[in-house]
């Protein structure tokens, strides 16, 4: 078994208004009121995240993620969010590159690794996400497009940073859609984006570094996906919008480690 700690984390997306959010993590904290041989992470919208954080912050068993933050400390970048805010909610990890971010809002390579960059230097663990369409599939170009998405989001980050980064592949064509890669198709993208960590890193840093899957991950097929060997966690949408659907994929990864 790797010795990698899983870390599952909930990605809300524009739900969860801020009493939404207290009234999902009244229900939820209780469940995982101790630590866990996994690493927790919820990640609410921006407006919901003061109201997270009072209750997250102080837990033992889970931490507080954005879903975005803008690579400039400030100034007039209307609609951003800096790093000092981030900080003073209590921040621990900072979600990047999401297809949505790329498909939605135009984000490219080079703009994620300025993000990346900036979320390093301020003490945050950034969760990139990478992961092709099914038009990119289907035709072929799985492999050109991670290794453009991880070449580019992690340019000019050291090994030693690398200890703080989260990778999670995303299949763009599984994300909300209720379709799933298969066991077959999860693993042997993980394992291909782990043998692109060590080409561009070593092979420590590609052992080392935890991969997330996310799409349609449901408690239904959690543990069958986090059995696999290069799987270690999973970035939720959907399902982590139920305090109960959510623990149940929390409890099938705690379930694999013990």
């Amino acid at each position: 078994m790797s010795t990698r700690k899983p870390i599952i984390a909930a990605n809300w997306k524009m739900n969860q208004t801020p009493t939404e959010s207290k009234a999902f993590l009244e229900k939820f904290l209780p469940k995982f009121p101790e630590s866990t041989p996994v690493d927790i992470v919820i990640a609410p919208a921006f407006l919901s995240m003061p109201m997270a954080a009072a209750q997250i912050v102080p837990s033992k068993s889970v931490d507080l993620s954005a879903q975005n933050m803008s690579a400039e400390p400030s100034g007039a970048f209307t609609g951003e969010v800096s790093a000092a805010m981030l900080k003073e909610v209590g921040t621990k990890y900072v979600i990047l590159g999401h297809s949505e971010r790329r498909s939605i809002f135009g984000e490219d390579d080079a703009t994620i690794n300025a993000k990346v960059k900036a979320t390093l230097d301020n003490g945050f663990q950034p969760i990139l996400c990478i992961g092709e369409s099914l038009e990119e599939r289907e035709g072929g170009k799985l492999e050109e497009v991670l290794r453009s998405q991880i070449n580019g989001s992690l340019a000019d980050v050291t090994a030693e940073q690398m200890a703080n980064v989260v990778i999670a592949y995303e299949p763009v064509w599984a994300i909300g859609t209720g379709v799933t890669a298969s066991p077959e198709q999860a693993q042997e993208a993980h394992a291909f984006v782990r043998g692109l960590l060590k080409d561009l890193f070593n092979e420590e840093v590609a052992a080392a570094t935890r991969i997330q899957y996310g799409g349609s991950v449901k408690p239904g097929n959690a543990g069958e996906l986090i059995a696999l060997e290069d799987i270690d966690g999973f970035l939720v949408g959907g399902a982590s919008l139920d305090p109960d659907s959510f623990g149940e994929i929390v409890q099938a990864g705690i379930a694999h480690v013990s």
